[in-house]
């Protein structure tokens, strides 16, 4: 069984499996995991969609799984995985960190308050919000 994270998303993957640093994946967990689709023409999210890679189509798709890894690589994404291969974190890379920083919209986060209550940021969107932040190390 592997643990996938991508946002702000823990996904437990039953089906998936690892085998070196390839990550197979079906359709269905694909989209679960990262919404994006895979369609015949690659994987697409909104209007926008990746080709496969053509001279490398044959070693990313097997047996109707997609090596999300190869993929994530592909499209310029940060892929790294623990040393047992059984947690993977598909990150962000850095053109869409930049476009982030330029329109100065932070990410969307939930973070509890001290009564437990869960607060997102994107509930507060259009207010002047204040966070500190502090670490005890």
């Amino acid at each position: 069984m592997l643990t996938l994270l991508h946002e702000q998303r823990e996904t437990t993957l039953p089906n998936a499996h690892a085998s070196g640093d390839a990550l197979w994946l079906d359709r269905h967990d694909i989209e679960a995991t990262t919404g994006w689709a895979w369609k015949p023409e690659g994987l697409c999210r909104d209007d926008v969609c990746v080709p496969l890679p053509r001279d490398a189509a044959h070693s990313v798709v097997k047996h109707d799984k997609l090596d999300l890894a190869a993929m994530w690589r592909h499209m310029g994404q940060p892929v790294v995985r623990d040393a047992t291969a059984s947690t993977w974190v598909l990150g962000t890379g850095p053109a869409q960190r930049a476009s982030a920083l330029t329109s100065l919209e932070a990410p969307d986060f939930a973070l509890p308050d001290l009564d437990g209550n869960l607060h997102r940021l994107s509930d507060y969107r259009g207010k002047k919000v204040f966070l500190a932040t502090w670490a005890s190390w």
